[in-house]
């Protein structure tokens, strides 16, 4: 490094370091065989081209944790991929009339250099891409293991079709308003025959390992202990004229007071239940339905709907006839799509009993109250006791100890009118899509409607002319390729056309990587016991439903097979927050106030319509966002944070601001601008503040380079450092702890700060001292504490104060407890609880020296003059109170 730049960090200097760290593969996976070992995983992306600054954070954790902990002697597998399969790929290249083979792999590159020019190191040798035939092979494989399993099957059924994307959706790929997660299409239903995997096999496995997880976040294990719920309770039938109307409750106890049935306007019992003049009302119904979001079906706020079929099914507890309706506020995706109605103890019920005058009757009465069904305003869904229950009546209901749902089942059993039994709102995983770019179903389809599994994998994805959408799938017109001959019967055969759910490929792509050259099994034993689980996984909160319950899940398929060492893929997860930047919105202004685009409208909670200058400003200040004019010259814009995305237009490409600032800056300001787990905001202050910072470490250490590549790190102790050193001494080991501790804890940013500290005890130092023994051994331990933040430029300093090899090779640095100590301590003196002044003790001083010091100290004894000390108050180590 040149003399005039000895000072200031030069950007210039990261390119040499990044080649070095590849070179001598510093962080290749297997490099310390015999070492404890860590895996630290990233969820892989989607290749999108040009990294911007928002992609980075998410990143820079991983190298974080990985820097770390190859300073502290792990070995370290760190590896990286590329989700490449899927819709936004398809949908890209047909943008652009391009294959999307050619479109995914252009981006492949175009996204590994900007990793590369960031400087986050990656073991590349165990890279992989979904698209390609070597990994898809055994997401094939594993499919057909599945299917061997009895855990892939085809059936038909109502499905989530996304009319943009023209494919179907799993339930976890529709939000709670009813649209699509990509496209965000509104979601209709069909009826097709479709490949799911049988995850509601494992429901209960997935939802009590839950417990095991303790490093996880707590949101991410409830979002998917909802998303399983678990209901216990029991299955009734009812009969009718359509056979036997099986309904699962779990209210069983309530049973005397169901006095009317819904069913969802989808159950394949309604057109058999129609009366003939009741077929045109009912038809109608159905088809609004089907336009009805399912949020606003479920809405308990929304007027309830339904219709009367005409046709009664028969209470098995008490033989009553009760109508049968069709309502929309019924699902078919959830229970059996047939619910008992009992409006006068659920508050749905009661709304559509009062709406359409239909009986209510008391079942569960509250203690001290008579409630009349002919006079109640609300259902009462408390505790009470049983009556109108014949078998019942008297037993305590709706209390913790479920005592009449209990009593109730025992009945049921008893009588052979029901069971007692558990059920899961986690539906079956809802595999096959409709499109081109993904991995092809391994099966065959015979001509006596069986379905074999092709032995022949990878079954490669072909060429077609044409992969736009059409409802069905694009592979179905490559008829040389759909057309073959089942290898094991030699019997003609066609291929599936179906792709499978890119998230399928996400589902064990973690696995892969501890042998992903492997091309004779899907991983080698050995490896995967040597790697698995992954320690510590990153990513986003948006996953905790999709990919991390279908990895789970898959993983638990693979332990029962015998294929991994464990049951649950991630020892830990922690779950990042966004990178986020201004962005201006116009607005529309006049007297009547300010009009706001729908989408920052919807953001900020405001009502439809203009709004009124205060109450907009209010809104606005809740999300961070302020109003730009003023209401004289009236408001053009509004400015506030918004996620750094390509297509809010405020993302800041990696490439060039790396080239120009260097990437130490960047992670240093991610770092430190707000814990990992929040979202931050990224700004030319926090940029300039970040580049204040590594100029400081230059101007403080390397002015001194020669001196302290002359002194040899270790050669002074606590035992050994003189007395005018020991402050800084001390603040070097309370340094080490202190940036220890938070980064194995993700307290990047007090990690930094407390770098930022002990620079601020250097500066005091040398404007007091002559550097000394103290300030060199700071000099060598600081490089080696800055190397996980700035590695660029902690891997410079280091060379220059006389390292060898690499700062990441030197060990982490350890603290001295007895540095830690001090010799002196501040006492706070107090005259009547009000501090009057401070005294310095020895720090082993006892409560009567320390009053004594105290006493004597020239400025309370002016204070106390001849006043009668009534008492005196002592706090070892901190303070001295005298009651005058």
């Amino acid at each position: 490094m040149s003399e005039q730049k000895r000072d200031r960090f030069d950007p210039s200097i990261e390119a040499k370091w990044r080649e070095f760290w590849a070179k001598e593969g510093i962080f290749n996976a297997g490099r310390r065989p015999n070492a404890p070992h860590r895996y630290i995983l990233e969820m892989f992306p989607y290749p999108s081209g040009d990294l911007h600054i928002g992609h980075l954070k998410n990143y820079v954790i991983g190298d974080v944790l990985t820097r770390f902990y190859v300073s502290r002697g792990y070995d370290v597998m760190h590896p990286f991929g590329w989700d490449a399969f899927g819709l936004p790929a398809e949908n890209a290249a047909i943008k652009r009339g391009i294959n999307p083979a050619d479109w995914t792999n252009a981006n492949i590159q175009e996204s590994k250099n900007s990793l590369n020019i960031a400087g986050i190191m990656y073991d590349w040798s165990t890279e992989l891409a979904t698209c390609k035939p070597d990994y898809y092979k055994w997401t094939q494989w594993l499919f057909q293991l599945l299917y061997t399993r009895g855990l892939a099957y085809r059936a038909k059924s109502l499905v989530n079709w996304d009319p943009v994307d023209q494919t179907v959706l799993a339930n976890e790929q529709v939000d709670s308003e009813g649209r699509s997660w990509r496209s965000g299409a509104k979601v209709e239903k069909r009826e097709l025959e479709q490949w799911y995997f049988k995850i509601t096999a494992y429901a209960e496995r997935l939802l009590q390992d839950l417990d095991k997880l303790t490093d996880w976040p707590e949101q991410v294990k409830t979002m998917q202990r909802n998303w399983i719920g678990k209901s216990e309770g029991a299955e009734v039938t009812f009969t009718c004229d359509a056979g036997d109307l099986v309904v699962f409750t779990t209210r069983p106890d309530t049973l005397w007071g169901a006095t009317f049935m819904v069913l969802a306007p989808e159950h394949p019992y309604v057109a058999q239940l129609t009366a003939a003049n009741k077929k045109a009302e009912v038809d109608a119904y159905i088809a609004k339905a089907k336009l009805t979001k399912e949020i606003d079906r479920t809405s308990t706020a929304r007027e309830k709907s339904g219709v009367f079929l005409g046709s009664y099914a028969t209470n098995p507890v008490n033989g009553a006839q009760i109508p049968i309706w069709i309502a929309d506020y019924v699902l078919m995706g959830y229970g059996t799509g047939a619910i008992m109605a009992v409006p006068a103890h659920d508050e749905r019920d009661f709304a559509f009993a009062r709406q359409f005058g239909l009986d209510i009757v008391v079942v569960v009465q509250p203690d001290g109250q008579q409630l009349n069904g002919q006079t109640m305003t609300e259902a009462w869904p408390g505790e009470g006791s049983m009556v109108n229950s014949d078998p019942l009546n008297g037993i305590p209901a709706g209390k913790g100890d479920g005592q009449s749902v209990k009593a109730a089942i025992k009945w049921l059993e008893s009588h052979g009118k029901g069971k007692g039994t558990i059920t899961y709102r986690l539906r079956d995983w809802l595999i096959s899509r409709q499109r081109y770019w993904g991995a092809p179903i391994p099966m065959l389809h015979l001509e006596d409607g069986s379905i074999v599994p092709d032995p022949r994998l990878p079954i490669e994805l072909p060429q077609v002319e044409d992969y736009l959408p059409k409802g069905k799938s694009p592979l179905a017109a490559a008829t040389n390729w759909v057309n073959t001959v089942d290898p094991v019967s030699g019997k003609p055969a066609k291929r599936d056309t179906d792709t499978m759910d890119t998230f399928v490929d996400s589902s064990w792509y973690f696995l892969r990587f501890a042998d992903a050259q492997n091309a004779d099994e899907i991983f080698a034993k050995e490896k995967i016991n040597r790697w698995m689980p992954v320690h510590q996984y990153i990513g986003g909160i948006e996953h905790a439903i999709l990919h991390l319950l279908y990895s789970r899940f898959i993983t638990k398929v693979l332990y029962d097979e015998g294929l991994v060492p464990n049951d649950e893929p991630f020892d830990a997860l922690f779950t990042q927050g966004m990178v986020q930047r201004r962005v201006r919105t116009a607005v529309v202004h006049s007297s009547a106030g300010i009009e706001f685009p729908e989408e920052l409208r919807r953001k900020i909670e405001l009502p439809a319509g203009v709004v009124g200058v205060d109450a907009a400003r209010t809104a606005l200040k809740q999300h961070g966002y302020t109003l730009e004019g003023d209401a004289i010259q009236g408001f053009e814009a509004v400015s506030g944070p918004v996620t750094m995305s390509k297509s809010a237009g405020n993302g800041i490409p990696v490439g060039p601001f790396v080239r120009q600032y260097g990437s130490d800056v960047a992670r240093i300001v991610v770092l430190f601008a707000a814990p990992p787990e929040n979202s931050m905001e990224w700004t030319d202050e926090g940029v300039a503040g970040a580049q204040r910072f590594l100029n400081r470490i230059m101007a403080l250490f390397m002015t001194e380079r020669d001196a302290v590549a002359a002194h040899v790190p270790g050669s002074v102790t606590t035992a050994t450092i003189a007395d005018h050193e020991r402050d800084l001494w001390r603040a070097l080991h309370i340094a080490i702890r202190k940036i220890s501790q938070d980064t194995d804890a993700f307290r990047f940013n007090t990690a930094i700060a407390a770098m930022m500290e002990l620079l601020n005890e250097v500066q005091r130092y040398r404007s007091e001292h002559a550097v000394g023994a103290a300030y060199y051994e700071v000099a060598h331990t600081f490089t080696r504490l800055l190397s996980p933040f700035a590695p660029h430029l902690a891997e410079e300093l280091y060379a220059a104060f006389g390292g060898n090899g690499s700062v990441y090779d030197a060990g982490w640095p350890a603290w001295d407890e007895a540095a830690l100590l001090v010799s002196e301590i501040e006492v706070v003196v107090q005259v009547n609880s009000k501090v009057r002044g401070r005294i310095m003790v020895p720090a082993a001083a006892d409560a009567a020296q320390i009053e004594e010091w105290a006493r004597n100290s020239p400025r309370i004894r002016e204070l106390i003059g001849d006043a009668t000390i009534r008492k005196v108050i002592i706090v070892p180590g901190k303070l001295v109170n005298f009651v005058v």
